[in-house]
């Protein structure tokens, strides 16, 4: 037969328990804070690894020394790698890092770069374009061979897709297409390496290639006689397109050749 103990025996036994539960909590976060503050865990360096044309290494992370120190604490096992992250992502031609824990006491740094593509807005401007269709800033050692594209800062990734479509197009001719604009009203606008201006219309990346292709599979032996004489071309007409050559006005109807004397 089980004997029930004591009420205050019961109420002895559960207060033993309890100081037993807390005191085990006590130790474990004293042990937790001294395994914290323990030497080892001390970050001692960063690795920085990864696309760096842009970026040495070596300045780099002396760049950004005084703000890791700053910001993020000095073990690794509490350091914050998104404040790591977005340090490292403020620097021009960083457009994503990757950072990684190394044990014991060293963080690793992955940096992938803008790929410049195009100037935005106007060349030399010190916005640039990369090939996802973002617009970052910077300043590329070498800025003569890039096209320009210009438009809403929102739509820039919809203005770089429409420009790979054209530019093969306009290739066809033995033309080059040097900048290509979308306004504030829709309108697209191309220039052209010889000089010419290029009304597109409005619409999708897919509209207008389909324009272009009207201009460029009906033209070419109007190109060919008359040889960088080609001002403006405006797509703009439903069943055809109008030509100014020099200073000559041309409408032509894809299903007919125009007068282009």
């Amino acid at each position: 037969m089980k004997t029930e103990l004591p009420l205050d025996i019961r109420l002895m036994n559960m207060a033993t328990a309890a100081m037993i539960v807390v005191l085990l909590a006590m130790g474990t976060l004293a042990l937790g804070a001294w395994v914290l503050r323990h030497p080892v865990w001390t970050i001692q360096g960063i690795t920085v690894q990864g696309d760096v044309t842009h970026q040495n290494a070596v300045r780099l992370r002396a760049q950004l020394a005084t703000q890791l120190r700053q910001q993020v604490s000095s073990s690794i096992l509490d350091a914050d790698l998104h404040k790591v992250r977005a340090l490292f992502e403020t620097v021009p031609w960083v457009r994503r890092a990757l950072v990684q824990r190394e044990f014991p006491n060293r963080l690793k740094v992955t940096l992938e770069e803008h790929v410049p593509v195009a100037w935005w807005g106007q060349s030399g401007s010190g916005q640039l374009v990369n090939t996802f269709g973002e617009v970052f800033e910077a300043m590329p050692d070498d800025r003569d061979d890039l096209p320009e594209l210009a438009g809403p800062a929102s739509l820039a990734g919809q203005v770089w897709d429409a420009f790979q479509q054209l530019r093969p197009e306009m290739a066809r001719l033995d033309m080059g297409l040097e900048r290509l604009e979308l306004n504030d009203r829709g309108n697209w606008r191309a220039r052209l390496d010889n000089g010419a201006h290029v009304e597109l219309g409005r619409g999708s990346p897919d509209k207008l290639l389909e324009r272009a292709r009207m201009f460029t599979g009906t033209v070419g032996q109007l190109t060919q006689r008359y040889p960088g004489a080609i001002q403006t071309v405006d797509l703009r007409y439903p069943n055809g397109y109008a030509l100014r050559l020099q200073g000559v006005t041309t409408v032509t109807d894809t299903g007919r050749t125009g007068n282009t004397r």
